[in-house]
């Protein structure tokens, strides 16, 4: 039963990679330029457009090595928790600014968004986990 609720949860998360990963290229991207922090473009050296193309093509490979790679699933979702943790940082902006973005349009959503991040990397770690006994 674990297994299968892993399994679900594995998929449902490649599933929320895709979509974020092409709000990121497509329809979101402008909005998504909005949480990107000053500092990461002289950090980076990149503008903010290309750190939202860069961050939406990360979560398309992402998506992709987890639902294509299953032997390395272990791997991919530590790979995905640290990209969760990685753009946390523009989590923080976007909720110290009050700038508004695609679904995150008040004060209450930014913040409620910050608890979120803890939760999509456990999310990774648990939906990607081995347990003694269990085949790869």
């Amino acid at each position: 039963m674990m297994r299968m609720l892993q399994n679900v949860a594995r998929w449902a998360l490649v599933a929320l990679l895709g979509v974020a990963g092409a709000g990121h290229l497509t329809w979101g991207r402008r909005g998504f330029r909005i949480t990107v922090p000053d500092w990461a473009e002289r950090v980076l050296r990149l503008d903010k457009d290309a750190i939202v193309v860069a961050s939406g093509a990360a979560e398309l490979m992402l998506a992709g090595a987890l639902a294509l790679l299953p032997g390395e699933k272990k791997r991919v979702g530590w790979a995905v928790a640290v990209f969760f943790v990685a753009v946390f940082p523009g989590n923080v902006h976007q909720w110290r600014t009050g700038r508004s973005a695609p679904m995150l349009d008040t004060d209450r959503r930014r913040l409620g968004r910050l608890f979120l991040q803890p939760v999509l990397v456990a999310w990774a770690l648990w939906s990607t986990a081995e347990y003694p006994g269990r085949q790869h």
